[in-house]
């Protein structure tokens, strides 16, 4: 089921309140250094920890006149601190705080995406094991080819998922930087030890070099790790929709009770949520693209990126964290109809075996030219007759003539083409997995 405890945790990162306060924790951490390094009061400092305090409602309105929200943040500090409140902002520039806080947020918000990602991925290596042995026909161009099992595609999403992760531990990484290096970096006003110090203190690591800002292609990463993630999550999705086709019914995502599919139409049940998924996934892509562009700026810096930085970054995060929950949930509760994967693996008559009969008949000495000319004709008659492939094969004798009955049967065995599958899954789940 879809954690709303954790959906709420990622909203409530973004929040203006919990913003704020992440610029209060990088503030009251530059005074802390500033006081261990004795450029300002220690008594100072205590009173700015223990007083320091801030009302959205009120920075909003402060805003309103000064239209610059890290003025407005600093006047409303001001306010509840007195006198001591000089000491704040000391030798610092706005991006100062922005940026650092910016990655405070980022990196918990990371976090929260690998959880998910654990998540998602416990279900999927359930139902790849419970299905790992359901047969079901691979298709190629959305065309029968060849056999394969249910199991085997739930584990291709797992192994994409772990790959994810990985993504995600990289671009948090790259993220947790924060600056404290002045209007244009060179550390004008401050030593880069109090830079140092402070991202200590902030559990994050110092940028070796910025300018006013931390660069963007740090941004154009983490989005486009969550670009990545959404656009697996589609993956998923898009072919549930394929399966849960009418024609094809080889899976139909949850379906509740009182749940209604049309308003015209009583009988249908459509697969919304793992459209929904496919939808969302174009805004969390186009979020990135975006992020993209924000890594050009003029010169040391300009606030062509803040704005939009205001929306893609809180919207792609929320909607990554969201389109994965639902994609646990569909996969959790997706309906699996082994029955009729096998019934459609069959309703071509065996013609999924041609490329086994190809390489036998090679294998006998006939060319593979020669072999192609002997097997296509009767897989032809197979989807423009209906003929069975397996009879047409066994009725001719440039093929009886150099393949035994036992051979024959060997080859048509859909085991024997799905022989590695529990190689595939040692591959991915581990030898001693199960």
């Amino acid at each position: 089921m879809i954690s709303r405890y954790t959906l709420a945790e990622m909203g409530a990162i973004w929040t203006d309140a919990n913003r704020f306060q992440k610029w209060l924790d990088v503030e009251i951490a530059v005074c802390e250094v500033h006081a261990d390094m004795g450029t300002i009061p220690r008594d100072a400092v205590d009173k700015i920890r223990r007083t320091a305090s801030f009302s959205v409602d009120r920075i909003n309105e402060i805003e309103r006149t000064t239209r610059h929200d890290v003025i407005a943040f600093t006047t409303a500090l001001a306010e509840s601190i007195g006198p001591e409140s000089r000491y704040v902002h000391y030798g610092l520039t706005s991006s100062d705080v922005v940026d650092t806080a910016n990655a405070l947020l980022m990196r918990d918000a990371a976090t929260l995406i690998l959880e998910d990602l654990d998540r998602l991925g416990k279900v999927l290596r359930r139902r790849a094991f419970e299905y790992k042995n359901a047969v079901m026909i691979g298709r190629t161009h959305g065309v029968h080819a060849e056999p394969t099992t249910f199991g085997l595609a739930i584990a291709l999403y797992y192994a994409e998922n772990e790959r994810n992760k990985e993504r995600v531990r990289s671009a948090r990484e790259n993220i947790a930087v924060g600056k404290i290096s002045g209007a244009v970096g060179t550390f004008a006003h401050l030593d880069p030890e109090v830079e140092e110090r402070v991202c200590e203190k902030l559990a994050i690591q110092p940028a070796p070099i910025s300018t006013q800002v931390v660069q963007r292609d740090r941004y154009a990463e983490l989005l486009s790790t969550l670009a990545i993630i959404a656009a697996s999550m589609e993956k998923i999705a898009l072919e549930v929709r394929h399966l849960q086709r009418t024609e094809v019914r080889e899976v139909e995502e949850p379906f509740s009770a009182g749940q209604k599919g049309s308003s015209a139409m009583p009988h249908k049940r459509n697969p919304v949520t793992s459209e929904q998924i496919c939808g969302l996934a174009r805004v969390v892509r186009s979020n990135a693209q975006a992020g993209f562009e924000n890594v050009a700026l003029w010169h040391e810096r300009d606030i062509s990126h803040s704005s939009v930085e205001r929306i893609i970054v809180p919207d792609s995060f929320i909607l990554t964290d969201y389109l994965i929950n639902k994609t646990e949930w569909l996969i959790d509760g997706l309906a699996v109809f082994p029955g009729r994967m096998r019934a459609n693996l069959e309703s071509l008559g065996g013609v999924t075996a041609s490329g086994e009969l190809l390489l036998e008949l090679t294998r006998k000495g006939v060319s593979r030219e020669d072999a192609y000319a002997i097997v296509q004709p009767l897989a032809m008659r197979v989807w423009d007759e209906g003929a069975g492939f397996r009879e047409l094969v066994e009725g001719d004798s440039r093929i009886t003539g150099r393949l035994s009955s036992e051979e024959l049967s060997h080859l048509f065995d859909i085991n024997h083409q799905l022989r590695n599958v529990d190689k595939i899954f040692d591959r991915v789940f581990g030898k001693k997995e199960e």
